[in-house]
């Protein structure tokens, strides 16, 4: 789908946690879309990786004025999901990402921006499919996986279309 959308984005490489650097990224955008998040294993020093990157994005965009803003979390932050148990398995198997992922939603949600929490299960590298499902503040039933391709279609659908203002959303296959 990049492909259809050359023309109409940008991406940049820089320094993440640098508010300085991102506003002049962000500066004169409609919409951010970040798929940033840790590799794992997590490294000591990125136990607060994605609280960083929230707080310098949070306000290289509020510098800048660009208001929205879509951004993969984890399906780990469902506490009503039964199948898949995700946030039974989150605190037992990655607790440090939950914690930090939490922290990072937190800064989002209490910022004024337009903001969407896209949150997958297990991402997968299978092809595009364009076929998936998404619920309003909880992870659809039996959501165990999902492409990475197909959680890229509807971030940039929600930043086109603003799906999904102000709201967490999980989206699996």
């Amino acid at each position: 789908r990049l492909n259809e959308l050359h023309d109409r984005i940008a991406i940049q490489e820089g320094d993440l946690l640098n508010s300085a650097e991102l506003a002049e990224v962000v500066k004169g955008q409609d919409a951010i879309i970040s798929a940033f998040g840790p590799r794992l294993p997590i490294a000591k020093g990125d136990a607060n990786l994605l609280q960083r990157f929230a707080l310098a994005l949070t306000n290289a965009m509020r510098r800048t004025g660009v208001r929205r803003v879509v951004v993969e979390s984890v399906a780990f932050l469902f506490k009503n999901s039964i199948m898949p148990p995700a946030y039974l398995l989150g605190r037992l198997f990655f607790p440090g990402v939950v914690a930090d992922t939490s922290s990072m939603e937190r800064i989002f949600s209490e910022s004024r921006l337009d903001w969407t929490m896209v949150r997958p299960p297990q991402l997968t590298d299978k092809p595009f499919t364009g076929k998936y499902r998404i619920a309003d503040g909880r992870l659809p039933a039996f959501g165990f996986t999902i492409s990475r391709a197909d959680v890229a279609d509807y971030m940039i659908k929600a930043a086109e279309n603003r799906l999904a203002v102000r709201k967490v959303v999980g989206v699996c296959n």
